[in-house]
């Protein structure tokens, strides 16, 4: 059913608003570390430790079988953030080793909290083809839908669902799973000396601190070795700010990752949530692609903005599987703000990305290595009303016949976001060759309230059935979804030009 009809100056351009919603739960939650300080945390493992072993038995039991009803193995999660607690028990004289199994159990309760990950927003979708295409019939097409969940303190997390499309472009989203799994953490990165401490001075992190490390480590380095120079040179220092400045660098190097996910779990089970220091305040708005390369081989890359609560810092995401992630940050010129979005293949034998460095255009640059953007290029400014604020993109340019198809973000009055479109040149995609002058999608009475009142908002759409299909965020508060057939919208941008 055609829910709403743009009426623009010429022919009419229709948009479907599908009659579906997706919601966050917030019963959807995560087991997380929880830590006051260390003399806190010694007056409660000692308190712990005066417990005889009946009695932490009486404790733990109960609490076992309440929470395996609401985590997948909340015993492995007991044990991990009990064992983060070993330098403490070696400070109190505790033989870590000798403690029995329940009594672990019982510490890394009192050391663990819920984290509801939805509880708070809910929106900026991005939907990308599931790698699994297989046991479909014709016409239909497996999808996976990204999420950006905003919980307690408004810490932003990446979550997923999957959604059949069929024949006629109906959309079924899967139920979400009963349990989230956070991934392992793996740090196996060897580091590029240059790039890293670009990087480093870019955060304004100490520079003599900077040259002295720089000193010390070798033009290639691993993690291990990064982190022995750090804490050697810690050791050595009395002032509180350059043991500070250290553990920068270390935060630094932390944001270089893998993370793998166990192989039982669904892909709605699966959250991405922040791991190193310099993501600690969230994940934000990551812009899922199936990037194709020369040889045909694919593999999906995700842009996403990191945030530490001031600085902003662009990140690549990297997965063949959904169950096994490289995470790294990106650097360059062009990699200063947010709303980067990788083009799905080369142009002319080169890596794009559209960019907003300078928070209000959008930019286009090339590059020979997907994670270093120098030479952004202006692309687009501000040129209707509903876009004066700012203009942003809304994913990943969709190839076309007639160009690549950007959908855009404008912000205009009252600061309310729409969704509007533009045409780029196939072959030299600088070159933007029609936008629309009126928004393709605004918020209507009914997506108009929610957590950010008047904002629609997209990371990324994809064609089917020769429909373009653009999920959408509400008010940062729900998630639903718009169609419009692709043959019409590339007709309305012959018809608007550039005038």
């Amino acid at each position: 059913m055609v829910l709403s009809i743009k009426e623009f100056c010429g022919m009419r351009l229709s948009v479907e608003r599908k009659p579906i919603r997706v919601n966050p739960d917030p019963k959807r939650v995560i087991a997380r570390f929880f830590f006051n300080g260390n003399d806190r945390a010694k007056e409660v493992l000692q308190r712990v430790m005066s417990l005889s072993e009946d009695a932490a038995f009486g404790i733990i039991s109960p609490l076992l079988q309440e929470y395996s009803k609401r985590h997948r193995n909340i015993t492995r999660v007991l044990n991990r953030h009990c064992s983060k607690l070993k330098p403490l028990f070696a400070e109190l004289g505790i033989d870590f080793d000798s403690l029995s199994v329940n009594r672990k159990l019982l510490i890394g309760s009192y050391f663990t909290h819920e984290y509801s990950i939805e509880s708070a927003a809910f929106f900026n979708p991005s939907v990308i083809e599931d790698p699994d295409q297989t046991e479909l019939e014709e016409g239909q097409r497996r999808v996976i839908i990204s999420f950006r969940a905003v919980g307690e303190g408004h810490i932003s997390s990446i979550t997923f669902r999957r959604a059949l499309i069929d024949k006629f472009n109906n959309i079924t989203v899967q139920p979400a799973g009963s349990y989230i799994d956070e991934a392992e953490i793996v740090r196996n990165a060897v580091y590029n000396k240059k790039l890293f401490f670009e990087k480093a001075a870019i955060t304004q992190i100490n520079i003599d601190i900077l040259s002295e490390l720089e000193s010390k480590l070798d033009h290639h380095f691993e993690y291990a070795n990064l982190r022995r120079i750090i804490l050697d040179s810690q050791r050595l220092q009395e002032n509180d700010m350059k043991k500070l400045e250290y553990d920068k660098i270390l935060w630094l190097a932390d944001s270089y990752y893998e993370i793998v996910f166990s192989l039982d779990t669904d892909i709605s089970d699966r959250v991405i949530f922040p791991i190193s220091e310099y993501e600690r305040k969230g994940i934000e708005d990551a812009r899922f692609v199936k990037f194709t390369d020369d040889d045909g081989e694919s593999v999906y890359y995700a842009t996403y903005t990191a945030y530490d609560g001031s600085l902003i810092m662009p990140k690549l995401l990297q997965t063949s599987d959904f169950y096994n992630f490289k995470i790294m940050p990106l650097y360059g010129a062009g990699a200063q703000n947010k709303n980067l979005a990788l083009f799905p293949r080369k142009i002319n034998g080169r890596y794009a990305m559209i960019s907003r460095i300078d928070g209000w255009t959008n930019y286009i640059m090339y590059s020979d290595k997907i994670n270093i953007w120098e030479k952004p290029q202006s692309l687009q400014k501000p040129k209707f009303s509903w876009e004066f604020v700012q203009i942003g993109n809304c994913g990943s340019p969709i190839e076309t016949k007639d160009g690549w198809l950007v959908i855009t973000h404008g912000v205009g009055p009252m600061r309310r976001y729409v969704l509007g479109a533009s045409l780029l040149k196939l072959d030299d995609p600088e070159v933007e060759i029609g936008r629309l002058k009126e928004p393709l999608l605004v918020p209507n009475s009914d997506e108009r309230e929610g957590y950010v009142p008047n904002v629609l908002y997209s990371c990324g759409s994809i064609v089917h059935n020769n429909k373009l299909i653009i999920p959408y965020g509400i008010s940062d508060s729900s998630t639903s979804f718009a169609e419009v057939d692709l043959d019409e919208l590339l007709a309305k941008f012959k018809e608007d030009g550039l005038e």
